[in-house]
This record gives structure tokens, sequence and C-alpha cells, in this order.
């Protein structure tokens, strides 16, 4: 505060105001008197307000700290037992905040002047010159400009300070009520004076082209094959990627260039999924660790200032680091020149906002004027919208509304597309990074109205925004954002029980539900959530599980097929990796997340595998062995209708998630045999392949003491029943899902 009221000393001196205004009544003046008025408009208010400021806060700390009796010199000064409190100091001090508002508006007009006469009148560069030499007792040189600059740049560090104060300040103390107020209005004045220049965010270049600041972000470049954190800015017509150094000793807040873009042709392409490495999944659970643990010690109230302070400015050091390293989806860009660099985002909301501010500046874009970099560089301080990296360690609030524990997420179905698509939904959740805070759904078959019903858990730690995407894709990398939303998370409407809504996505409805467990978290594991398994279980106890029915492992590795493996030859026939498809069981055994990550970036011939071994798998077939022989008995009716009508008859009496899982599976090789002049795959062949999986005939001396069919002619009867159902015109639609639970709260909602 010392150093903020001598730059505004130093702004407001007598002395150059004095001569300024004297030359204004002159035949030959300096200024006019209406450039003086607006060179240092609000000035001396502002140089008053913290000059009040500091000599409180001097003589609280000076009353507050007294010499012990005999003291011979400053070591044995020694606090008195009474509570410093300077929290109204604060609040007296952004009461007044207002005075900002005029000198920020004026701030460009008096910048102007300051330039111009700079370059045109040699007797103000001297007198400039003078000024900054008697700057007080700073020894930094500012010029007249950055000078102005100095009381623009402190109503965001007045806020900053306030926000720091306040987290080291304990709730009990009697200045936190004082310190949280004026931190509120702080931020209120701030937020209003963005508002209010947006339209103001401009640069004018030595040519005198004006260019205007659209976004600004932190990003993660990963241009050079590492990644660094890198402040973007997105200009009307380009991209330029800075390195942010934060003021240190007296220098202000400083941009150096790295690179720039051309908005012109420039070409955007986004892949998600991208496995991390053993090496780099251990690396983030040590920073997520180390993090869980100070925040736990910080919400303990650790004892002492500095102590608190030190393990907030560590917990920073580390989310900082985890923003490095844990993102995963990727932004490359094109120019027509060849060149091209890659941004990784950890959240594809963000990513996905980036691209569309891009995507609309980038039509019928002509670059007419190369840019003065130089110039765009060192503007960036003055034009950005953006102060620090999205850290939540920093950014955070402490309040009742932020979430704790266990939010679930069901994710049921989405209508109003507008041709049919594979498509998959992408959850995200804000708070603390202590576990993961993204999740996908398995991508549906072509479709309309595609149907998911996946549910999808977070542990939450400060959440307070529940983000939603749906992504259509055509290949591994070929994905669009067909729609986003984000929806507020609030204690008070959340419950343990699921609560149904709608949300408008663009032109798409997605369906879903959500509920929220509160309780006290674990620290974060090394391994993903394990689940029970689902290969060698009952098919109806899986169903339960899920909630389905049709198990996710199956409409997981079908929907995947139908997606990228239609064309393949052998589709079924082939066989895939064994070690690829153990893979795969594993993942699906242990966190069907994780299995879905794999799904996407397997072989598809693993992943056919993966399918037939769950029906081989499976402890009862999925055509219950007791109705072997009655279908054995229904191949001798000759009339190809009569037996159809009769196997589908017994097909109803098969437990529901039985037949409901047969007729899907039905349905996506009845698919699959479509395009049997490609994939070479006919109905036959896929019976073949099926039918000993999903047909098995009753073993004697295991319960099944009846006659059976003589050995030589099991396999006929199991490829002959699957060949029989495969050859049905108008196969029943297979339900994936239950109706909806009648004890969930039905309240559907648009947003």
């Amino acid at each position: 505060m010392t150093h903020k009221v001598g730059v505004l000393s130093c702004l407001s001196a007598v002395w150059p105001m004095k001569a300024l205004r004297a030359s204004a009544g002159t035949s030959q003046p300096v200024l006019s008197s209406q450039q003086v008025q607006t060179v240092f408009y609000q000035v001396p208010e502002l140089r008053d307000l913290h000059q009040s400021f500091c000599s409180g806060l001097k003589a609280r700390l000076s009353s507050h700290c007294q010499p012990e009796p005999g003291a011979a010199d400053d070591k044995n000064m020694s606090c008195t037992g009474f509570e410093l409190m300077v929290g109204d100091l604060f609040l007296k001090m952004v009461n007044h905040i207002g005075l900002y508002g005029g000198f920020i508006g004026n701030y460009e007009d008096a910048v102007e002047i300051v330039h111009k006469c700079t370059n045109s009148d040699p007797r103000f560069r001297t007198l400039a010159q003078s000024m900054m030499s008697h700057n007080g007792s700073d020894k930094t040189k500012y010029t007249f400009e950055a000078l102005l600059y100095k009381p623009l740049d402190r109503v965001t560090k007045t806020t900053l300070v306030l926000r720091d104060l306040l987290k080291t300040t304990p709730v009990e103390h009697g200045d936190y009520t004082s310190l949280q107020e004026a931190l509120r209005l702080s931020r209120s004045f701030l937020s209003g004076v963005n508002e209010s220049s947006q339209c103001k965010r401009e640069v004018t270049l030595s040519h005198g082209m004006r260019r205007q600041l659209m976004r600004d972000g932190f990003v993660v470049d990963a241009s050079e094959g590492e990644r660094n954190l890198r402040h973007l800015f997105l200009y009307t017509d380009l991209l330029l990627c800075t390195r942010f150094k934060h003021a240190n000793r007296g220098k202000p807040d400083q941009y150096r260039f790295c690179w720039y873009l051309p908005l012109a042709g420039l070409k955007l392409r986004w892949v998600a999924d991208q496995e991390r490495s053993p090496d780099a999944h251990l690396r983030l659970h040590t920073i997520r660790t180390k993090m869980y643990l100070l925040r736990q010690q910080l919400r303990q109230h650790a004892k002492g200032f500095w102590g608190l302070a030190a393990r907030s400015r560590k917990l920073e050091q580390l989310e900082l680091m985890l923003l490095t390293h844990s993102p995963v989806y990727t932004l490359e860009l094109h120019s027509p020149s060849d060149k091209s660099h890659t941004l990784v985002f950890s959240s594809l909301y963000e990513l996905e906002e980036w691209r569309e501010a891009v995507h609309k500046l980038t039509t019928d874009n002509i670059e007419t004027v190369p840019p003065d970099l130089l110039t765009l560089t060192s503007a960036c301080v003055k034009l950005r919208m953006t102060q620090q990296p999205p850290l939540h360690s920093t950014n955070a609030v402490e309040d009742e509304a932020c979430l704790c524990g266990t939010l679930s997420v069901a994710v049921h179905s989405a209508c109003g597309l507008q041709q049919p698509a594979y498509v998959y939904v992408c959850v995200e959740v804000d708070g603390y990074e202590f576990y993961d805070k993204q999740a996908q759904t398995h991508s549906s078959v072509c479709s309309l109205n595609p149907h998911w019903d996946q549910e999808l858990s977070f542990q939450v730690d400060g959440a307070q925004e529940l983000r939603v995407l749906c992504v259509s894709q055509s290949d591994r990398q070929d994905q669009t954002v067909l729609g986003k939303a984000a929806v507020k998370l609030e204690s008070k409407t959340l419950s343990k029980r699921w609560r149904r809504q709608t949300l408008q996505l663009g032109q798409v409805e997605v369906t879903l539900s959500v509920k929220f467990c509160p309780h006290p978290l674990e620290p974060p594991s090394s391994t993903a959530q394990q689940q029970l398994p689902v290969f060698c279980v009952p098919i109806q106890t899986v169903a339960q599980r899920e909630g389905v029915l049709v198990p996710h492992v199956v409409r997981c590795c079908v929907e995947e097929l139908e997606r990228r493996g239609m064309d393949e030859v052998g589709i079924y026939r082939v066989s895939g990796t064994t070690s690829d498809i153990s893979a795969l069981k594993t993942a699906f055994n242990s966190n069907l997340r994780e299995a879905v990550t794999r799904l996407r970036n397997a072989e598809v011939n693993a992943v056919s595998g993966v399918l037939k071994l769950y029906f081989r798998e499976l402890p009862e077939p999925l055509i219950p062995t007791e109705l072997f022989q009655s279908l054995a008995r229904i191949l001798d009716i000759q009339d190809m209708n009569s037996r159809i009508v009769s196997m589908m008859s017994l097909l109803h009496s098969c437990p529901d998630p039985n037949r409901h899982t047969f007729l899907y599976l039905l349905h996506h090789l009845q698919r699959v045999s479509e395009k049997q002049d490609v994939n070479k795959m006919s109905l036959l062949n896929l019976a073949t392949v099926f039918g000993p999986s999903l047909l098995r005939p009753p073993v004697v001396g295991l319960g099944h003491d009846g006659p059976t069919v003589d050995i030589s002619q099991e396999v006929v009867v199991q490829v002959q029943v699957v060949f029989c159902y495969l050859q049905c015109n108008n196969l029943p639609e297979a339900r994936t899902s239950l109706p909806h639970d009648a004890d969930a709260e039905d309240e559907t909602t648009h947003m």
C-alpha cells in the first residue's frame, strides 16, 4: 500500500500539476486546462483515499505492537495481548472504491493525451522524465503511461489482497465479517468494470489498425512436445499465445510473446479420450494426494498465519502442476501457412467454448495487415479479462451451497437430432481436483433417439456446477459437439433420491437424473474405483445391479462395433489379440468408465472378441437351458412361419434381461449381415459363431436327468435355432432400460 501511495503521490504531486496549469494560461501551453483535468482526473482523490488507509493501518500496527519496558531497540518489540483489527479500514476504503469508476472511464483519454504529447512536445517529454526521477523512494523507473496504469491495476489487486487475507482469517475473528463484505463489494465493482469495458478491449497498432480482444484465458500449450501453461488471447483476426510473468519487486505484470496464428483459413480439430500412461496416472495420483492432505490441513485451521499461508501457496503450486499435466482433450490448430500448434484442455466444455469463439471469427476472415507483435503483446496487461489461472484453491468460496460427497448422474436418452448419429454424452463437474471430474457414456447405436441409461458417479469437493455435452462421432478422429449446457448445483435442490430433468443442449434435448449424497471424502485412490464384476455373473444379477435390461458391456461393445467395425472383414470370425481381449474384460470387471475409454481405442476384433467372451462365460446361457429341448423340437416344424411363431412364443417365457438382451443382439447381427458383401458375415456365419454361446444343451447328471439330444446334433441345434431367429423379418424391438422408477422424483425440468 505504501508503494501505491507513492505512485499516486508522484502522479498528483503539486509541482507538475501547478506547472502544467500555469502553462495552460500562456500563449504556448504544454497542455490545455481541459487536458490537465483529463490527465490527472481523480488522481488526487485516489491518493487521499489510500493515504488515509495507509495512515490508519500504521496507527493500528503502532498501537498493537509496543516496545517492552526497558527495550533498547526493535528486537524487543512485542505485540500487546489485544486482537489486531483492520477489517473496518479495508471496508471503509472499499466503500469509496467508486472513485475508481471515474478514473477507469477517463483512463483511455488520459493515456491518449500523454502518448501524443510525449511524442510531439519536448517540454512535456522533459516534464514526464522529471516525474519519473521523482518517483519517491521507489527505485523502479516507470513511464508516464505506466504510472497512469498503476491505479487501474490496483482495482484487481485490492480484490486479490482481500481474498488472500480472508483465507487466512479464522471465521471467529472479529475482522472476518468486515473483510467478507469488503471482498463482496470489491468483486461486485470489478465485475461491473469488466462488463462495461468488454466492448472497449481494443489496441491501436502503429499503422492505425484496431484489434479487439474477444476472449482470453490460460491454456496448456503442447506444441513443442512439452506441456506449458500459457495465456492465450483471441483477437478479431488472430490468436496470440503468451507467457505470463507475475509482478515482482516493483515490476508490473508482463507478457512474453510465444507464437501467433492468423485466423484466416485456420482449421481446428479436436481429439478426445487420450489414454494416460501408467506413469502419468501415478504422477497425477501423487499430486492429488498431496493436494488432498494440504486441503484437509487448511480446513482444520492450522495454527499460525505463516504456516497457513505457506500451505495455501503449496496447494496453488500443486494445482498448477495438475492443471498442466492432467488435460486429455486435444485441440489442433492448422494454418494455411503450414504452421501448427496443439493445445490441451482438462475440460471438453472449455475446449468447445474456445473452438466456437475461434470458429465465429474464421468465417470469411481475410488477414489484411500483419500484426505489430511487440505492441500487441505489450497491450495484454491492459486488455486482459482473465487475471489468474483457473485454480479452485484460490477462487473457491467456502459456502454451504458447495457440494461435498457423491454426485450421481444417470444419463437416460436424447432427442432432437437432425439425422441418425452415433452419440455419447460427456458430463463434467467442478470443485477441487482430487478426483476425476469428467465421465462419458458409451456411444449409442446410430439413431435419431439414442438411449444410454448409464449412471456416472463423481466424488466432489466444492462442486458448484454441472456441465453436460452431447457429442456425435463417426470415428475416433471425427467428433462434433452437438450442444452443451451448464447447470448450477445447489444443495437445497438436490437429495439422495433421483431427480429427473431435461436439459436443452442446442437443438438436442438430453434427459437425465441427478442425486447427491453428502459425506466426508476419503483420500484419492491410486486405482480406479472398483465395481462388482460383470463377467461370469448371471445376466439377471448384472442387469438388476445396473438398473437396465441389457447390460452395459453388451451395449458398449455392440455400439462400438456398429460405429467403426461394420465394414471389417470377418468381424466376428477373425479373433482379436488375447491380451487385448483380456485387458478389456478386466476393465469391464473393475470400472465401466475406464472400459469405455479403452473400448474406443481398441482394435475392432478385440471388441467383438470380448462380446463373444461375455456370452460364452455366462454361468447360465442367455437362452435358458430348460428351453433347449423345446427349441430342438420346434425345428421339426416344416412351415417357416409357424416355426417362427412357436419360437417367439417360447422366447416370452425367458426372464426379461435374457429376452431383451437376446433381441438386442439379434437386431445387431441382422445389421451386420446387411453389409455381408463387405464384411463377409452372412446370417448363417453369424449363427455358427454365436449359436454355441447363446444356447447350451442340458447336462445329464447336473440336475438334468431327462433325455437329451444326441451329442452329434447339439451344435446343429444351437446354430439352427439362432439362424431361425435371425431370419425373422419382424423381430420385436428390444427394450434396454427399465421403466422409470416410481420412487424417483419425476420432476422434469427444461433448462
